[in-house]
């Protein structure tokens, strides 16, 4: 089965990206995948408060992932799986997309601000050519009917 694969952050533009993978796999017969990312410097304490900070972070990731994950299973029919991996967020998401030949397609959300696309999308589109598998970038700003409509 083809998978989305989607990033899981605190970004507001997760959201669509979220509802994007989720509609699409929906449609199409595929799984979504979501990968949240443990930044190392989160943790550059002594080592028992560090291992503290970690459970405390895979906590807060898997409650967020709830939220979502009971929106696609009784509005999408879909079942995602949440994957969590420690490192830098761009090596964490190349190394996810190479380890698991199911994932079909990369979906990322864009800020709509004057800041730019995110550093996310900034950084893997410079390394898509290294991809073995096509990314999708969905405007964060992009309504519930749009995302609707084009899915």
């Amino acid at each position: 089965m083809r998978k989305f694969l989607v990033v899981l952050d605190d970004s507001r533009e997760c959201l669509n990206a979220i509802r994007f993978a989720a509609m699409r796999a929906s449609r199409t017969g595929g799984g979504v995948e979501v990968l949240a990312v443990i930044p190392p410097e989160e943790f550059n304490h002594w080592i028992g408060v560090g291992d503290i900070m970690r459970e405390e972070a895979r906590e807060r990731i898997e409650a967020h992932f709830e939220v979502f994950a009971k929106w696609m299973r009784d509005k999408q029919g879909v079942d995602p799986e949440l994957i969590i991996r420690e490192g830098e967020p761009v090596a964490e998401i190349m190394a996810q997309v190479r380890d698991d030949p199911e994932i079909g397609v990369l979906v990322l959300g864009a800020a709509s601000d004057k800041k730019g696309p995110g550093p996310l999308v900034t950084q893997l589109t410079r390394n898509a050519g290294g991809l073995p598998i096509p990314i999708t970038i969905v405007p964060g700003d992009l309504g519930k009917d749009r995302l609707e409509a084009i899915t």
